[in-house]
């Protein structure tokens, strides 16, 4: 069983503890109206505000679970369970970490470019594969320093590509770059599993505050994300929402030969 400080995944206190102050300062003016006598109005907005911290870190570490490893949100990503996937965009290797605890006869490669900031500190190829010792998973992963934009990888050498929270980070002109060398880099009818970051209830519930956070991104337009994959070669197999994500399972369209 994991809990909270289980693995290093390197987010700043202020996305993942930012709520025990409001849990701790709301309840500690709540006690101290009720010590003191002050009116029933100020000591319930003082306990509203407590519930909403406490709120907020239930959302953060038990409905997101942003410190742990990712759960699947679809049953539809490489479910023959085995060949190799690449993750675009590991990070400290959270998806990386989470798809090969759920299909256990996998192997991947983490890519990052690990330089600039994502919300993640002093992140490192280290890091990811501490974390991959601790899920039980390091002989079956490996990370590299990459670029999601140029693939360090030849043509149809992967099974499966997932990327979560990372290339919708690039600029407007680079995700299709991302997206057309994930298609470059997977075998025909390879699986791509992408989850970005969706502005949903969960996220305006424990972050209600503009551009802080998981709030800072900008609103997902799934028309255009359905458009970005079909131009870059994939079809779509499932769309889909879970917390704080909007993701796609698709898969790489085969070359059609008979066209040329």
């Amino acid at each position: 069983m994991t809990s909270p400080f289980t693995y290093d995944f390197g987010y700043q206190w202020t996305v993942t503890w930012i709520h025990v102050i409001p849990l701790l300062l709301g309840a500690g003016a709540a006690i101290l109206g009720l010590w003191l006598g002050w009116r029933r109005s100020i000591i319930a907005m003082a306990a509203i505000f407590s519930l909403w911290g406490l709120a907020g870190l239930l959302v953060l570490h038990v409905v997101f679970g942003i410190n742990a490893p990712m759960t699947l949100p679809s049953e539809q990503f490489m479910t023959a369970n085995q060949g190799r996937f690449v993750d675009v965009g590991a990070g400290s290797g959270r998806a990386a970490i989470g798809v090969l605890r759920a299909r256990p006869n996998t192997t991947a490669t983490a890519i990052d470019i690990y330089s600039g900031f994502w919300g993640i500190e002093e992140n490192t190829p280290e890091r990811l594969m501490r974390n991959a010792r601790i899920g039980g998973v390091a002989e079956r992963i490996e990370a590299q320093t990459a670029d999601m934009r140029k693939l360090p990888f030849p043509d149809s050498s992967y099974d499966g590509a997932v990327s979560t929270y990372a290339i919708d980070h690039l600029r407007r002109d680079d995700i299709p770059i991302a997206l057309n060398e994930v298609a470059r880099v997977l075998k025909p009818n390879g699986e791509f599993l992408l989850g970005i970051v969706n502005q949903d209830f969960w996220v305006r519930l424990s972050m209600p505050i503009p551009h802080f956070g998981l709030a800072a991104h900008r609103p997902a337009d799934p028309n255009r994300w359905r458009a970005l994959l079909n131009d870059s070669g994939f079809d779509i197999v499932e769309e889909g929402t879970s917390p704080a994500t909007l993701y796609w399972v698709a898969r790489k369209r085969p070359v059609d030969v008979s066209a040329n």
